[in-house]
């Protein structure tokens, strides 16, 4: 499956986030191994270089080699890109983002998925008062 990653990457850039989120971290090597019709490995460790000038990638030395990863979970990244599509095509509405999901033969959720999501919903009600309660 696809991941949406973030704006502003070329298209080898999200290729070698994707890689990254995927095996969680990886060498120069791995990536370029990985990638298809592979650049250079002088390119991919350029490219890599790049995406850790954006802020998207973190390395740490394992035996003497850089191991590189995505500097932010997939949850957080994911957390985000929602939250953008939520502003941005709904005007921060919640509800209808989940109306259009539910409207939609292509995302409309199961009955697990559903019975997941009535308890979420109990759970975020929950909490609310929960902080309703701690704010009085």
């Amino acid at each position: 499956m696809t991941k949406l990653l973030p704006k502003g990457l070329s298209r080898r850039e999200r290729q070698i986030m994707q890689i990254l989120y995927e095996r969680g971290q990886a060498t120069v090597a791995e990536v370029q191994e990985a990638l298809p019709d592979p650049p250079s490995y002088s390119a991919v460790r350029r490219l890599i270089a790049i995406l850790e000038e954006k802020g998207q990638v973190t390395h740490a030395e394992q035996g003497g080699r850089y191991v590189y990863s995505p500097a932010e979970s997939w949850t957080a990244v994911a957390k985000s890109a929602i939250e953008q599509v939520v502003e941005s095509f709904f005007g921060g509405s919640v509800e209808n983002a989940v109306a259009t999901l539910l409207s939609s033969q292509k995302t409309r959720p199961g009955e697990d998925e559903l019975q997941r999501l009535e308890e979420m919903i109990q759970r975020a009600r929950a909490d609310e008062q929960a902080d309703g309660e701690t704010k009085a």
